[in-house]
């Protein structure tokens, strides 16, 4: 369980911080910028919330709660599964990630395929939705760029890639099932 009842620490005033098992980083880590990009999606996935409804609310609010578990992941170098730790470390798992596509080929089924890409934008909710689609792509660069020199479940690495592609659909959803998407007209104006 977590309890926070000091916000600030100081210890991180020199420009480092503590991973999930302890170590210290600079600031600037690439783990840091993986998992606080991870974080910077959710607090986008929470202005996205402030327009969505019914089902696209509970799904946003399913991916935030996963987004947390993705950041818990991220910040724990150590890749030992060791169930009788102090605190184990929380990883993604396979299950996330069905559920995502599942939920992506249940949005999907009732879209017209598409004949152009899209522009970012249409309705609020679609605009917001791509704004979280762009920034979970760049969690995920990330993330890949770290598992080079690091270790990284691979589990979060497909998660990111899934949900990107799960805000998209989404998007096309929020645009009026599709029919309000903003199609890019190649060469418009030349």
């Amino acid at each position: 369980m977590v309890v926070l009842n000091k916000i600030y620490t100081r210890t991180g005033d020199k420009g480092d911080t503590a991973l999930g098992d302890g170590t210290r980083v600079a600031k600037h880590d690439a783990r840091v910028s993986a998992y606080g990009t991870t974080d910077e999606l959710n607090a986008f996935v929470g202005v996205a919330r402030l327009v969505a409804s019914g089902d696209m609310d509970a799904g946003l609010a399913r991916i935030q709660n996963d987004l947390f578990d993705l950041g818990a992941d991220l910040c724990r170098p150590d890749m030992d599964m060791d169930a009788t730790a102090e605190y184990p470390p929380l990883r993604m798992i396979a299950a996330q990630i069905i559920r995502l596509e599942q939920e992506i080929d249940a949005m999907n089924g009732d879209l017209d395929p598409l004949r152009s890409f899209i522009l970012p934008g249409g309705t609020p909710l679609a605009a917001h939705l791509h704004v979280c689609r762009t920034v979970a792509r760049r969690a995920e660069r990330l993330a890949v760029e770290l598992a080079l020199d690091a270790p990284v479940n691979p589990e979060v690495v497909k998660f990111l890639n899934r949900l990107s592609d799960w805000f998209f659909v989404a998007a096309r959803v929020a645009n009026d099932g599709g029919k309000a998407d903003v199609l890019w007209i190649p060469g418009a104006n030349r």
